[in-house]
This record gives C-alpha cells, sequence and structure tokens, in this order.
C-alpha cells in the first residue's frame, strides 16, 4: 500500500460503506460473527480448535509421505473474495510439510508476453510433478471474476474461458491429478473489518493493494461474477467446495479435513480426521453472496 492509498479503508468505511456493515463492526464484540447468516454467532475456541488442528497436521504429515512414496500429484485451488483467509489456510495446510514437495503459487499480473499467449499457458508449467502437492493462491479463475468486475478481459475471452476450464480440468484429473477447488466465501461486514484490520498494522499492509481498495465499492458486481463463475465451472468430475470462513479457524479446518478424507493415503486415521460441518463446507449450495 503506497503512502498516497494509506487510510483509504478507513475512509471507505466511515463515508460509503453501508450503513448495515458499519453497524455491525462498530456493535462486534471479539469473538462475535459479523454475518447475521452465518450457522454460529461466536467463533470456535482457540484451545478446541488448536487440538482439532494438531491432529490434522499429523494426518497432513502422513498424507504428504504417501504422495511423495507414490508418486501422486495433488493441485489445490484457493479463491475467494480478498481477505478471504486464502494465504491463512495454505499457510495452515504447508506449516508442517516439507517444502521440497509442497509448493505455493502465487502469481502476479501477467506480462506482456503472457498476455499474448493462451489464456491458460502461464499456470501450466506450475502444475505438480509427481510426489508434488501445489497450493495455488488464486488462480486461473482470475478471468472468471476479478478480470471481468474490473474490465481487464474482453466478454469473448471471459466466453473462451469459460468454454475451455472444465475440459481443461477434465483432462487434468483423467491424467491423474488430484484436484481440489475452494472458494473462500466470506462475509461484507467481515470483509471489511479484515481490511480495516491490516491497514492499521504494519506486519500486514503489504497485503492491501490498490485493486482491494478498488474492490471495495464493487461487492454487487463480485456476487455477479463470483455466481456466474461457481455455475459455470462447476461439475461432477471437477467440482467447487464452498467453505464459508467469516470464523478463519473453521474455515482452515475444514479445507483441510476436506482433501484428507479425499484421499486413500496410507495409516489414515478418519478418527483423527473427524468429520466435516455441512453448514460450513459443501458444494455451491451453500455459497451465498
Amino acid at each position: 500500500m503506497t503512502r498516497s492509498e494509506k487510510g483509504s479503508i478507513e475512509k471507505y468505511f466511515r463515508k460509503e460503506a453501508p450503513k448495515e456493515v458499519r453497524s455491525a463492526i462498530e456493535k462486534a464484540g471479539k469473538d462475535d460473527i459479523l454475518n447475521p447468516s452465518y450457522p454460529y454467532d461466536e467463533r470456535m475456541k482457540r484451545k478446541d480448535y488448536e487440538q482439532e488442528m494438531e491432529l490434522l497436521q499429523i494426518e497432513l504429515v502422513k498424507m504428504q509421505s504417501w504422495v511423495k512414496e507414490t508418486d501422486h500429484r495433488v493441485a489445490i485451488i484457493f479463491e475467494g473474495r480478498d481477505a478471504a483467509g486464502k494465504g491463512g489456510t495454505i499457510k495452515r495446510f504447508r506449516e508442517n510439510l516439507n517444502p521440497r514437495g509442497a509448493r505455493n503459487v502465487a502469481l502476479s499480473k501477467p506480462s506482456d508476453t503472457e498476455r499474448s499467449q493462451w489464456y491458460f499457458q502461464r499456470y501450466i508449467p506450475h502444475l505438480p510433478a509427481a510426489g508434488e502437492i501445489v497450493f495455488f493462491d488464486r488462480s486461473w479463475y482470475n478471468r472468471g471474476v476479478v478480470e471481468n468486475v474490473f474490465g481487464f478481459c474482453e466478454t469473448d475471452e471471459r466466453e473462451r474461458f469459460f468454454r475451455q476450464v472444465l475440459p481443461l480440468e477434465t483432462g487434468l484429473v483423467n491424467d491423474g491429478i488430484k484436484l481440489f477447488k475452494f472458494w473462500l466465501n466470506v462475509g461484507r461486514a467481515e470483509q471489511l473489518n479484515r481490511f480495516l484490520a491490516r491497514e492499521t498494522d504494519p506486519l500486514k499492509q503489504w497485503k492491501l493493494s490498490p485493486i482491494d481498495v478498488a474492490g471495495l465499492s464493487k461487492w454487487d458486481e463480485y456476487t455477479q461474477s463470483i455466481s456466474e463463475t461457481l455455475t459455470r465451472s462447476h461439475s461432477d468430475h471437477c467440482p467447487w467446495t464452498i467453505v464459508r470462513s467469516d470464523d478463519k479457524k473453521r474455515a482452515r479446518l475444514a479445507a483441510i479435513r476436506t482433501v484428507l478424507h479425499a484421499l486413500d493415503y496410507d495409516e489414515k486415521d478418519k478418527k483423527a480426521i473427524g468429520k466435516n460441518d455441512p453448514l460450513i463446507c459443501g458444494g455451491p449450495e451453500i455459497w451465498e453472496a
């Protein structure tokens, strides 16, 4: 965030944010959930979260060993509005994994050369090789949502993307890649509250970008693009998993459980993994604006 942009989030909060969003933020207690439609009123207790996460970390290490020994390939896509918790969730996936076999991919905006190429081309080299797990912190779905909201692509380019994305992903799956697509679904008040916290924290200000600031007033445009993208790129073969992320702790546990349940790795402890909460984690039917 540049000097000229500092204070932009606070200014939006005071002068432009919908009244109900400001009210939810101003009245909330420390552990309150800001989204009125979220299935729980309070965030998960840290003690319970840490106990469950410790068990899942052990399972993740087992899973990675299995991936390496069997030459499997795992690709995990994380999408969502800004501040939905993508980076934090990926961090919890990777914190005890061997970094040599668990890569994070977060591509910057395309170069002039990349813009002249087939849209998916710059992502292909980052797909997993044998024995690898790759985490995509945003992915080719930028074209479906962000590029559309900000006019970075033409209508025909986006339509071409939708025609090609499911055949491409189906090809990856048919070739043996274990593909997971997560959409982290965060409410409007919670998103803005996280932005406000980032703006005042010198250790987190780097997470804010001009796109983040400009996107605050484009909630409805994002909503329309997200809804269309989830509808047009969901299939039985390459499904979206929606994780409601107003509570980061529940969201992280849900995403990890989803991957662990789906992979048949050695010495798998289903009891340790636990069951996923269908109110927090499910298909596109639980997504909401």
